[in-house]
């Protein structure tokens, strides 16, 4: 019986193969939990077309993901901060704060996307590096200065 996987199953396939299994297991398991479809001439044709649009997807958000990280390598952000004795910062500047000043800016990104290079426990200029697609990992310049 040949089936079109629909998900990822140990030791028979990927999702989008065409697996050639006994009929039981196909008819009794695979197709019931709807871990499977019956590879027909028009059920190939419709996957075969999901996986075109899927790549178009795929594409698009690549080129999405370009056009951020150039917009992100052009914003700098401030962070005001409330500072003690010597200029030293009360508690440190976090991901949280650089992705809400971003956010400000109308730019979008996960806080867990951004890692600090170190440690903000004083007044001056940091870079931050956000975590994008693969290797697009833009810096965005942090200014922390003194709260008024």
């Amino acid at each position: 019986m040949k089936l079109i996987l629909k998900e990822n199953i140990d030791k028979l396939g990927e999702a989008g193969e065409l697996v050639d299994v006994k009929p039981g297991f196909g008819r009794n398991y695979l197709i019931p939990q709807g871990k499977a479809v019956l590879a027909t001439p028009g059920a190939i044709r419709q996957f075969e077309h999901l996986k075109k649009e899927a790549a178009i997807r795929a594409e698009l958000t690549v080129e999405q993901a370009k056009e951020l990280a150039q917009q992100l390598e052009a914003t700098s952000v401030t962070i005001p901060v409330t500072v003690g004795e010597d200029e030293k910062i009360h508690g440190t500047v976090t991901n949280i704060q650089i992705a809400e000043a971003l956010e400000e800016r109308d730019i979008l990104v996960d806080r867990r996307k951004i890692s600090i290079d170190q440690d903000i426990k004083t007044l001056g200029e940091y870079t931050a590096t956000i975590d994008l697609l693969g290797d697009l990992n833009p810096k965005v310049k942090v200014w922390v200065v003194k709260e008024d």
